[in-house]
């Protein structure tokens, strides 16, 4: 278990994490692939091939959770897109409880995503989120993704945590075991970032499926 008296600043992910990642499983696995075969014409097995090969090839690095560069590399209005679907944004329901004990024990609140910019305050405008919240930084700012050393550097010159006093929570183990490499002194797992998914267990970490289980 965790032990609060010694965690000051609490940096979260956002997707999957505070948000039902279902919205961004069904956008990039559903969504994207049938557009692309609309407007390559080709069809939705030949599409589903095609994207999952370019996600591949930018797996971890900043491009691949750039809309600017699916934009432009796939010739479709992502930001559009995402807006038709936004009423798919949620947020996990044993957060806002979470939150909430976390900012009455004094705790400091950053989220620290890799989503771009617009994704964020999509995501903000449909949740308000942010209300919980004491800080935002998107990794875009640094374009650097959570994956590398160098946002972490970035990070920390930033905000001035003392990493032993520093617990990350994220549902991605490159990202964790990122955190984990910079010397973060408590990591969290969240093993089950899509609510229409099976839970996933992230080995070496401890693992969460509700967040309140977590509450002193």
């Amino acid at each position: 278990m965790l032990n609060w008296s010694k965690i000051d600043t609490v940096l979260l992910d956002m997707d999957g994490t505070l948000l039902d990642l279902h919205f961004d499983t069904h956008f990039w696995l559903t969504v994207i692939p049938e557009q692309h075969a609309i407007v390559q014409n080709i069809s939705l097995a030949q599409a589903k091939a095609d994207i999952l090969k370019r996600y591949q090839a930018v797996s971890g690095q900043i491009q691949w959770y750039c809309l600017d560069y699916w934009e432009q590399q796939l010739n479709l209005p992502i930001m559009e897109l995402k807006r038709q679907h936004q009423h798919l944004i949620k947020v996990r329901e044993d957060v806002p409880e979470f939150l909430t004990a976390l900012r009455q024990a004094g705790k400091e609140l950053i989220l620290l995503t890799n989503a771009h910019p617009e994704s964020v305050m999509l995501k903000f405008a449909q949740t308000n989120i942010d209300n919980y919240l004491d800080g935002v930084i998107s990794t875009h700012q640094y374009g650097v993704s959570k994956e590398h050393q160098p946002l972490w550097q970035h990070v920390q010159a930033e905000l001035g945590f003392n990493k032993q006093r520093t617990l990350f929570v994220d549902d991605s183990l490159a990202v964790l075991n990122a955190a984990k490499e910079y010397g973060i002194g408590h990591l969290l797992a969240v093993a089950n970032p899509d609510s229409k998914q099976p839970h996933n267990e992230l080995s070496d970490y401890l693992n969460v499926t509700d967040f309140r289980t977590l509450l002193p």
